[in-house]
């Protein structure tokens, strides 16, 4: 078996960490480009990251012999906060909220049912011993919202069912991880019911850190002034880090915490949010491409011959038993048309998340540990290849378009003016807005707002009242701190209902 060791060697040269900084640009470069490739094709960017890491690695071109688990883990972690922060940075409130029971069941009954089928098909038709079995059914139980979301980003699904995939996909990260490092541990494995207590104590402790944390900074950002507009993405990231660095080190689960403290931080109307979500974003990409490509460098290529069809049957028992079974179990509760069932139970891809998370068994020295890795591996790969393209195709068939035609959001940004006691809100008119064709007076903004500049054409001018908004035109509002919550919804109602919003019940909605 493979285990984690740790190397000691001389300190790199100028010389050579000017190569490994050359060698690792290169890398991200083509990981890059290979975005372009992925949106093209339909298939998920992380299958092109693992290729980049399998083709520098071991039985590769690079031929750089890499086995340091240990290592993959500790990254794997660091990088799955940082997709965790960014998708939770992402959520819409309003989106989500009628989604969160069915979520919830999906991440909790949906794990047990997913857990114990694939468990029971790894034994009795692959032969593998219970923990061994156990292992990679709670390994393979957590889906993953980037996978999904890069294969359906061109279709227009329903707001429920994409709310449902993607609290989903960041809720059942957190139970996943304790089964697996309780199926991890030597020695006897706990009861049932010692494990359900663990999971909900920790998942309890995880959701109040995480709240917690959230609305605390949150509300420290917007009330206290940066004396520079790019500290703001810097602290709502080291905030949402420090979500999940307290929940773990209270004995929760961190990964909740950091999700839950970044969908607070992504739905509190902070300032210069664009900015913000743009560099978490690029943060989000830089870790997955890291990561994938770490996770190929440790396969090695010429030990999986033995274990692709053992991969190929578990992966059939996981998609076509386990997968609809905790779907349809799961969601009975909810009235939900067998359309979207059937999506969501094609739509379980897994990503980053069962790789990383059969490393743990190797990093503990459990028998067979390696051959556990080995078919998670080829099971994530095989199956994203046929689920993936497959995806768009099916929501098609299923004609699971949303009928309601989404207004453009405005993508307000706020700069507090902390000695003015007021706020600058900044945003583009989109080409779907309804804002197009409205006299300025007509946006009937609340007392102490005004629209002070318009720039049109790369032309600024102060507008008059009668002043005709067109698209692509950016404009400028100062609003005192009492109205400007008042005047962000008052903006985003004309913008979804036009000059007669408000008397037609149109709302303003979410910030984000």
């Amino acid at each position: 078996m493979r285990q984690a060791r740790a190397r000691k060697g001389r300190p790199l040269t100028v010389h050579q960490l000017n190569e490994l900084l050359l060698v690792c640009s290169l890398v991200l470069l083509i990981a890059v480009a290979a975005v372009r490739v992925s949106s093209r094709s339909g298939l998920p960017s992380l299958l092109i990251y693992l290729g980049i890491g399998i083709a520098i690695g071991q039985d590769g071109i690079g031929n750089v012999v890499f086995d340091n688990a240990e290592l993959t883990q500790v990254i794997g972690y660091a990088a799955l906060v940082v997709i965790l922060a960014e998708g939770g940075l992402g959520t819409k409130w309003k989106e989500i909220r009628p989604a969160l029971p069915a979520a919830i069941s999906l991440s909790l009954v949906g794990v047990a049912i997913s857990v114990g089928v694939t468990a029971a098909g790894a034994h009795y038709l692959v032969g593998l011993d219970w923990r061994q079995s156990l292992l990679i059914g709670a390994v393979v139980s957590s889906t993953d919202a980037a996978a999904v979301f890069s294969v359906l980003r061109k279709v227009p699904l329903p707001s429920r069912v994409t709310g449902v995939l993607e609290a989903e996909s960041g809720f059942n990260d957190a139970p996943v991880v304790i089964l697996v490092v309780s199926f991890a541990t030597v020695g006897p494995v706990d009861e049932w019911y010692v494990l359900l207590g663990k999971i909900a104590l920790e998942l309890a402790i995880g959701a109040a850190i995480g709240l917690a944390v959230g609305f605390l900074g949150s509300y420290g950002l917007r009330h206290v002034a940066l004396p520079a507009s790019g500290l703001y993405p810097i602290a709502v990231m080291a905030i949402a880090v420090t979500a999940y660095a307290a929940g773990a080190m209270a004995h929760g689960s961190g990964f909740l915490a950091v999700y839950l403290a970044a969908m607070v931080l992504g739905n509190a109307k902070l300032p210069h949010w664009p900015a913000t979500r743009g560099f978490a974003d690029g943060l989000g990409w830089i870790a997955q491409i890291g990561m994938f490509v770490l996770l190929g460098l440790l396969v090695t290529p010429h030990e999986l011959g033995d274990d692709i069809w053992p991969a190929v049957i578990i992966g059939l028992v996981l998609t076509l038993v386990a997968r609809p079974l905790e779907v349809v179990v799961s969601l009975l509760p909810f009235r939900m048309p067998w359309q979207e069932k059937a999506l969501m139970s094609w739509a379980g891809l897994r990503g980053a998340v069962p790789i990383i998370l059969a490393t743990i068994p190797m990093v503990s020295g459990i028998e067979g540990s390696e051959r556990v890795f080995n078919i998670v591996f080829v099971l994530v790969v095989v199956y994203t290849l046929v689920q993936g393209p497959t995806l768009p195709w099916l929501a098609r068939k299923l004609n699971l378009r949303d009928s309601e035609e989404a207004a453009s959001d405005l993508g307000i940004e706020s700069a507090p003016l902390e000695r003015l006691r007021g706020h600058l809100l900044s945003f583009a008119v989109p080409a779907g807005s309804r804002m197009h064709g409205v006299e300025v007076s007509e946006l009937r903004l609340p007392a102490g707002a005004a629209v002070t500049l318009v720039v049109r054409e790369g032309k600024s001018f102060v507008p008059l009242p009668s002043t005709v908004l067109r698209r692509g035109d950016e404009l400028l509002v100062v609003a005192t701190d009492p109205v400007r919550d008042a005047a962000e919804a008052r903006l985003r109602a004309v913008a979804r209902g036009g000059k007669l919003a408000g008397w037609l019940g149109t709302g303003g909605g979410s910030l984000h």
